[in-house]
Order: structure tokens, then sequence, then C-alpha cells
């Protein structure tokens, strides 16, 4: 009897310990609960966007939001203040237009971050390669990695995540919350014009295995992961960015290939997924974009493969978009399809307004707007100390 009382004793404890843990989740679960609840409809409706700091500075038109050639937005002025307050957002992507120096960048992300209640978001997209806006800028000195189709050429693991863990450095260092990578594309098609060798190549079970490292990578260096584009980019014979784009594989086709990596990602713990722009007319039986896709995002992505995490899409001023789209109907339509985040609307504040009034009038519920708002916030407890 004397020999069972420590096992007995230790297995009390753990119960014990199991218990506290689970009251601490259900505590944290209660506290965000009740943040939601206090928050008016326009500040949750906010917190479904992430926009460029361009948008609310006042000083360009919509044109001049696109266009990448011309100096944005480099510090937080009176009058971006006033208009966030206007129209408040979740978070700021942030390209090579808004960036001058290391100290400037710094100062813009702080201030970025901190122009809300609740602290923003902040991402970026350094994959390494030609998609680099902080190592490819000749102000800064951090190293440079090649293309990960190159890295992936190697056939060492350890280089992908070595890149990873490094880019998150210098991100965690500015300030930056969110790599938008790594590229979970599998490149299968040779003409495809815009992820090439951005992916890890062609093969699913190499790229897998290289995603799964990059983000290892970046969440030692504490920076949240993107898996991008889903459901697949890389088979594709035309550019989002420009138009209208198409995968003519079936569900199992895609399960088969391109799902492979993005799996990986999601084993991984990656904390968004992106969605493409493309139509899959076999999967959902029209020519929609997934990022509009119930079927897609949320039968596919969230019930058949299990993903909890957030819903990111991609930017919404591409031409896949805008040709066909008002910055509002597509917003709308994304949420309607399970998107927590909408990246960079065309127009921002049509989109805002747009989404606002759909809530109102109850073409969409508020339970649906919660849900996403509580996953956004559960990402900023754990990525910004909410």
């Amino acid at each position: 009897m004397k020999k069972t009382r420590p096992i007995r004793l230790i297995s009390l404890l753990f119960s014990l310990f199991l218990l506290m843990n689970c009251v601490s989740a259900r505590a944290e679960e209660d506290r965000i609960q009740m943040m939601i609840d206090q928050m008016t409809l326009r500040e949750k409706v906010g917190q479904l966007f992430v926009i460029r700091p361009d948008a609310l500075d006042g000083r360009f038109d919509l044109a001049e939001l696109e266009d990448n050639s011309i100096t944005g937005t480099t510090e937080v002025t009176e009058g971006l203040r006033a208009m966030y307050a206007q129209y408040p957002c979740g978070g700021f992507a942030i390209f090579r237009k808004n960036i001058t120096s290391p100290d400037q960048l710094t100062a813009l992300v702080e201030g970025l971050r901190g122009l809300g209640n609740l602290p923003l978001l902040t991402g970026i997209d350094e994959e390494g390669g030609r998609i680099a806006r902080i190592a490819n800028h000749p102000a800064f000195d951090v190293p440079k990695f090649p293309a990960m189709g190159k890295i992936a050429a190697a056939g060492d693991v350890t280089q992908a995540f070595e890149a990873g863990r490094t880019i998150g450095a210098y991100l965690n260092g500015f300030g930056l919350t969110i790599d938008f990578a790594p590229v979970a594309d599998v490149n299968t098609n040779p003409d495809n014009p815009v992820i090439g060798d951005r992916a890890f190549g062609d093969d699913p079970a190499v790229a897998a295995g290289m995603v799964q490292a990059v983000i290892r990578g970046l969440h030692e260096s504490g920076v949240a992961a993107c898996v991008k584009h889903f459901p697949g980019h890389g088979d594709t014979g035309t550019d989002t960015h420009t138009g209208y784009a198409e995968t003519k594989k079936t569900w199992e086709e895609i399960k088969n290939c391109e799902m492979i990596p993005f799996q990986a990602g999601m084993d991984a713990g990656c904390d968004l997924v992106m969605t493409a722009h493309i139509a899959a007319p076999n999967v959902t039986g029209t020519d929609e974009p997934s990022t509009m896709s119930y079927t897609v995002l949320t039968e596919k992505l969230r019930m058949e493969m299990g993903y909890q995490g957030l819903i990111i899409t991609d930017a919404l001023s591409m031409g896949a978009i805008r040709e066909k789209y008002t910055s509002s109907q597509a917003c709308i339509a994304c949420l309607k399809a399970g998107v927590d985040l909408l990246l960079m609307p065309y127009d921002y504040f049509e989109a805002f307004d747009g989404v606002l009034r759909a809530v109102e009038i109850g073409e969409i519920s508020e339970e649906r707007i919660n849900e996403s708002v509580y996953r956004v916030l559960q990402f900023k407890r754990q990525y910004l100390g909410l």
C-alpha cells in the first residue's frame, strides 16, 4: 500500500495541473468574448481588414495606392490617425514603397501597431528571392536568400529552416508580426507566369518538407507564418494579378498534389492560410474565385481538412477580383465564404461601408462577424500580447 501512495499523489497532481490548464484556457476564451461583447459593430468590422497604410493617408488616389513605383506612406501622420478613427482596421501590409531605412521602418511599424485601442497586425511579403521587400532594399543590410525553388533544388531542409529563422529574426526586430510566406504552391505548370521559383518546385512531397521547415524557422524567431495560395496557384497558366485564372483539376487531383504541402503547413502550425483568386470549376461547379467560394474555404479547408486558424485573402485589389466585382461586393462574398481577414480591397472605404451595411441589413449575421473577430483576437493574444 505504501508503494502506491506516490503514484496516487503524482496522478492527483497531474489531474490538478490539467484542471488548472482547462480553467486558464476557459478564462482566456471568456476574456476574448467579453472584449467582443464590448466592441461596436464598426470596431468589429474594422478588425477584419488588413490594408496598406497609404489607404488612410489621404494624399493618394486609388490608382496611386496600387502604384508601387511611387513613394507611399512612410510615417504615421495626424491625418492618418484621424482617418483611422473613422475607418479602423485590424492591421497593415507593408510594401517597399513604405520603406526608406531601418530606423524609419521600425518607427512606422511601431506607430501603426499603436493606432487603436487594440494592437494592430503588421505583415510583409518576405519570401526570399525576388519577393523580399526588405532584403532587396538597398538601405538594408540583412541576409539575402535565393528563391525557395533553388533552396528546394539543393535538397537540404535545414537551408529552408535557416531561411525562415533568419528572415523571422529580422522581421521581428523591426516589429513585424506576419511574414506572408512560405509559398506552398506546387509549380507543376512550367508556363505559370507568377509562381515559378517562388515555390519549392514541382514535387509535392519535397515542397511539404520545405514548407514545414520555413514555418518552424519563422516560429522560432517569433513571427507568424502564412501559407499561400490556397488551393494552389502552381498549375495555372495566367496571373491573378492581371485577370482571370483557373485550375481544371478535380478535388481528388488537388488532394493528391497541391494539398500535400498545404496540409503539411497546417500540421506544422501555420497561423494563416492565404487564398488564391483562382477559379476551380471542377471543384465548385462555378467560375467564382476560390477566395469567394464557400465550397473551397469552408467545406474543404475548414470542414474536410480541419483547419482552425485564420483565413486571409490575397490582395483584393488584384485584377482577378477588381475586373468583375466592386470592393464591397468582393468583401461581402469573401466573408460569406468563410474568410477572416480581407487583404487590401481596392477601395477600402467602399469595402468597409459595404460590409457594415451588409451586417446592418442582415445579409451577413453579426454572429458570422464575431466568429472571425474571435479568431483575430486569439491571434493577437498570441503574437501581440493582447
